[in-house]
């Protein structure tokens, strides 16, 4: 059709695409909840996010799933905001200032499929798992960090 504004239809992965595309060395500076500051480019976040849907296909996670964030403004979550879309699911972020029983509510009532979390919320999560939908829990830090946890299913 002659005379719409775009070429292509506008998706979030689109966004992202840009940014490798056109500032690919770029810095990415975030605090992490372990501690330290944590620096990347865009061209490597692409990168990362596309590992990021392959994981998560791997976990099960399809197009049409419904999955959680709790966690804070980070590289890790911004990696999320991208990556769940990507794969054609719905990324929908929890409140941690919302009651036990308001999370309860909204990751049933959304259907989670997973939920992913920063190291913060773990104790916050473990005390209501029982009253959550089954789910895949991912906590968002690395293996040397990863805490003892009565959560089902999870990973880091």
């Amino acid at each position: 059709m002659q005379g719409l504004m775009m070429d292509r239809p506008l998706r979030v992965s689109d966004i992202l695409t840009y940014a490798e595309e056109t500032f690919p060395e770029e810095g990415i500076t975030s605090q992490t909840v372990e501690g330290g500051l944590h620096r990347l480019t865009y061209a490597q976040m692409g990168r990362r996010v596309r590992k990021l849907a392959q994981a998560m296909h791997r976990l099960g996670l399809n197009k049409g799933d419904r999955i959680a964030t709790l966690a804070w403004n980070g590289y890790r979550h911004m990696e999320l905001y991208y990556g769940i879309p990507g794969i054609g699911a719905v990324c929908h972020t929890l409140n941690p200032r919302l009651s036990a029983e308001q999370m309860q509510y909204i990751t049933y009532h959304a259907g989670d499929k997973a939920m992913f979390l920063d190291l913060t919320f773990v104790p916050l999560i473990e005390a209501m798992v029982g009253a959550l939908p089954k789910m895949v829990f991912v906590i968002l830090t690395d293996a040397a960090h990863m805490p003892d946890t009565s959560l089902p299913n999870v990973y880091c």
